[in-house]
Formats: structure tokens, sequence, C-alpha cells
């Protein structure tokens, strides 16, 4: 038996919606979270990006090659990161689509538990793409600050010459 919308039955249908709803809240808080350390690795590699601009008019030769390869990967970083942003907002839309659901169901009757199950999947495929582009961006990042071979062999020299003198 139905109270209506103002009744006891349908305070009861709301709580338990709230409760349902919780944790994919805590996903959305999560996808939050992490929108923030991607925007802010995406400010980084922006910044990075201008101070290479204006390296690239004043160097030339092998400096200048330099500068260039590492304009191609930040530009490289620049578009993962933007993909890993807007897979994580997908996500975060679709998680809020799903607690809509949930409501709606709560609210009509309508059984969404199948419609919710497969918007939940998919909220947490977005999710794991977003990871997955934030993890290629990072490496793309560690491959960009690695110590150049020629510095790594003139400072073996200098240790084994340091050595010799000892």
């Amino acid at each position: 038996m139905s109270t209506g919308i103002g009744g006891a039955g349908a305070i009861g249908a709301i709580a338990q919606t709230i409760q349902l709803s919780v944790t994919p809240v805590f996903l959305l808080v999560a996808t939050g979270g992490l929108l923030n350390v991607f925007t802010g690795r995406l400010a980084r590699v922006v910044d990075r990006s201008r101070v290479l601009m204006e390296r690239w008019a004043s160097t030339e030769g092998i400096d200048h090659d330099r500068v260039v390869a590492e304009l191609r990967m930040v530009d490289r970083r620049i578009d993962v990161i933007n993909n890993s942003i807007a897979a994580a907002v997908a996500c975060g839309i679709v998680v809020c689509l799903l607690v809509a659901l949930l409501f709606v169901q709560a609210f009509t009757g309508i059984d969404l538990n199948a419609v919710a199950a497969w918007v939940f999947v998919v909220a947490t495929l977005l999710l794991l793409a977003s990871l997955m582009l934030f993890l290629i961006e990072v490496r793309l990042a560690i491959r960009t600050i690695r110590v150049p071979m020629e510095l790594l062999e003139l400072e073996e020299r200098g240790w084994r010459a340091r050595r010799q003198q000892r």
C-alpha cells in the first residue's frame, strides 16, 4: 500500500535511495579528486610548453633539436592528459546520471536496476580509461625528463677519474 509522496513509505524510499546513491557519490568524489590532479598536471605541461616555445627561437643545432623534440613530446602529453580529463569528466557525468536514475526509480516505481547496473559499468570503464591515459602521460613525462646519456657518461668518467686519484 502506497502512502503517496508525503507519506512514511515515500520517506523510507527516499532514505533507501539516498543510501543506494552513496557508492556512486563516492565514485564522483574520487573522480573530482583525480580531475584536480589531472588539471594540475595539464597546467604544468602547458607552462613547460610556453618555456620551450620561448627557447625555440633562440636555439640552434643540437640544442634546437632537443627543444623541438621536447616540444613534440609536450604536445603529445597535452593531448593525452586532455583525453584523460575528458574521460574523467564523462565518468562524472555518467555517475550523476546513475544517481538520477536511482531517484527516478524510487519515485516512479519503474524497474531501472539493469539500466543502473549498465550505467555503473560505463562509469567504471570511463574511470579506467581516464586512469590508463594518466598512466600513459606519466610514462611520457618520465621519458621526457630522462638524463641524457652524454651527461651520465661524463659523470661516470668523472667518477672514475676521482676514484683513480685516491
